[in-house]
């Protein structure tokens, strides 16, 4: 393995100051720990609050006048809507239980990256305006003054969170950080304060239907383009609905299947299971994409997004909405639905059903509310029935592990049918350790918008106990796949495994039942779906 030059070396110091100390308000803007300003752009086209152009950097942040009134009386609106705000302001005894259970406060070292503190961050301004101890006693009872410098903390930490939720797991009292995080950044939002990042996918989401601004001639294209691959791999032909009235079945999946690497490979698994069940399914170019960006900003916005995928399957007249490898598309749907229903959803279920496996006959009743279907839990259900003709030793040239994806694992409760699936289609598979997987899982460092290439520090420090674990494995066992049902994961893993030096490759798990399904009419096949040469061990270049 390489050596690093000394200068190149990553240094870790963990720090912990007293309390008064900790509520002074940082605000030095460190290059790779600080997310750019969203664009005016953005900002007017979602129609935003306080749209204008600012910078992190300067020392003037364009705040409206009245900026303290509006985050008091936000604080005030959303700690009467939503309970769980004002219990998990008011219940914290500071125990330090989740204080070395946050992956970006392991590879920083900053005490303000502990979940504790973070949500002091917050709860040392609701202390001051909402409670009588704090606005009695002040600093003595843990409350502080609302300062443009706070507002400055706030966004500087809560954009380095991701939101995993790993710290509430550990919580004896179930506090739940992200949602704190979530709620900082709704507050920052009503004053005009948004991450670059996060809202350039949020807007071209609402404008075109997927976060990457693809036209629907630029679906199609991708569509066809794995059409080709596929014929050129397989010698099967196969045909590919788009927007298609009256189907069983609407596939939506992340954006980034339809072109990126690694994400393509599992992209053209979904296209090869399909047509080798004879599903009756289509894709849309209007709803192209399951992930929601607005997530990671604001109520309104995620909302706004939610919208699109039940408006078109009510327009395609679908029964059921059938989703791919995507994280947080799937704890909004399992966990915010009520948050974020409105007409269009309501609209939409009167006329969806209770989604039914049309291969199996298995009811998902676990969806009967949400009529959407995970990939893993179909795959699950359909290789359990044996209904795909299925060879394992195609894969075996590869060594599995897997990451249990946070907003599935946690947020969803998927920990057996990933390893299920796997295990179904390959003959080598190693759990990382305990202490790292299902809902202790580690999270990828680059989840809830923080995927932007001005926090590379960050990410690479985030995922440096998630690469640990992986390097765990690949010693012990010779790992060098590693699978997640994520796309944001299948777009951070490449350049945290280069960076950790750590010969192993990333992809989604469609891809490997792809590898190892046996198509009928197909031609003899001795590469996987990447042209790696099948049987051989697979050396991974870092």
């Amino acid at each position: 393995m390489q050596e690093f030059e000394e200068e190149e070396k990553l240094e870790i110091v963990q720090k912990f100051p007293g309390w008064k100390e900790i509520l002074k308000p940082t605000t030095e803007m460190k290059k790779g720990f600080y997310s750019y300003a969203a664009t005016l752009r953005d900002q007017e086209y979602l129609n935003l609050p306080f749209p204008r152009e600012w910078s992190p950097l300067d020392e003037d942040w364009k705040l409206p006048p009245n900026w303290k009134e509006i985050i008091i009386e936000k604080m005030d609106e959303l700690r009467k809507k939503y309970r769980s705000f004002q219990v998990f302001m008011d219940i914290c005894v500071r125990c330090g239980a989740c204080a070395d259970k946050c992956h970006y406060y392991i590879g920083t070292g900053d005490p303000k990256n502990m979940p504790v503190v973070r949500g002091e961050l917050l709860r040392s301004i609701y202390r001051r305006y909402f409670t009588k101890t704090g606005k009695i006693f002040g600093e003595w009872a843990g409350a502080r003054e609302l300062t443009e410098d706070v507002i400055k903390e706030w966004y500087l930490y809560y954009y380095q969170c991701s939101e995993c939720r790993r710290c509430s797991v550990f919580c004896p009292y179930g506090i739940d950080t992200a949602e704190i995080t979530m709620l900082a950044r709704e507050l920052l939002n009503s004053i005009g304060i948004s991450q670059r990042f996060s809202l350039i996918s949020a807007a071209a989401c609402v404008r075109t239907g997927n976060h990457l601004g693809l036209s629907p001639g630029g679906v199609v294209n991708s569509i066809r383009y794995a059409v080709d691959d596929i014929k050129e791999i397989t010698g099967v032909d196969v045909e590919v609905p788009v927007n298609k009235k009256g189907a069983e079945i609407l596939f939506v999946t992340p954006s980034g299947d339809y072109f990126a690497q690694p994400h393509w490979f599992t992209f053209i698994g979904y296209i090869m299971v399909f047509h080798e069940l004879g599903l009756d399914y289509t894709f849309s170019t209007y709803a192209a994409e399951g992930g929601n960006f607005g997530f990671f900003h604001s109520f309104e916005v995620a909302k706004k997004i939610n919208q699109k995928i039940y408006k078109e399957a009510k327009r395609l007249g679908v029964k059921w909405i059938l989703g791919g490898e995507c994280g947080h598309m799937w704890r909004v749907k399992h966990q915010y639905m009520s948050t974020y229903a409105d007409e269009t959803y309501e609209d939409a279920l009167k006329v969806l059903e209770e989604p039914v496996n049309p291969v199996t006959g298995t009811v998902f009743e676990n969806a009967s509310s949400t009529k959407m279907v995970h990939i893993l839990e179909f795959l699950a259900d359909v290789l359990k029935h044996k209904k795909l003709k299925i060879d394992k030793s195609r894969n075996d040239h590869l060594i599995v592990t897997h990451h249990d994806s946070c907003n599935i694992a946690r947020g969803m409760g998927l920990y057996e049918e990933p390893r299920f699936v796997i295990k179904s289609v390959c003959n080598h598979y190693y759990d990382m350790p305990d202490h790292s997987i299902r809902e202790k899982s580690y999270c990828c460092g680059s989840g809830a918008g923080l995927l932007a290439d001005e926090l590379m520090e960050l990410r690479m420090r985030g995922g440096m106990p998630r690469a640990m674990a992986i390097k765990y494995v690949h010693e012990k066992y010779g790992v060098n796949h590693l699978t997640a049902a994520c796309a944001i994961d299948r777009a951070a893993f490449p350049t945290l495994l280069k960076y950790w030096r750590l010969p192993v490759q990333m992809g989604g798990i469609t891809e490997l039942v792809a590898n190892a399904m046996v198509m009928e009419g197909e031609i003899e096949r001795d590469t996987d779906l990447r042209g790696n040469p099948l049987g051989e061990y697979l050396e991974v270049e870092i």
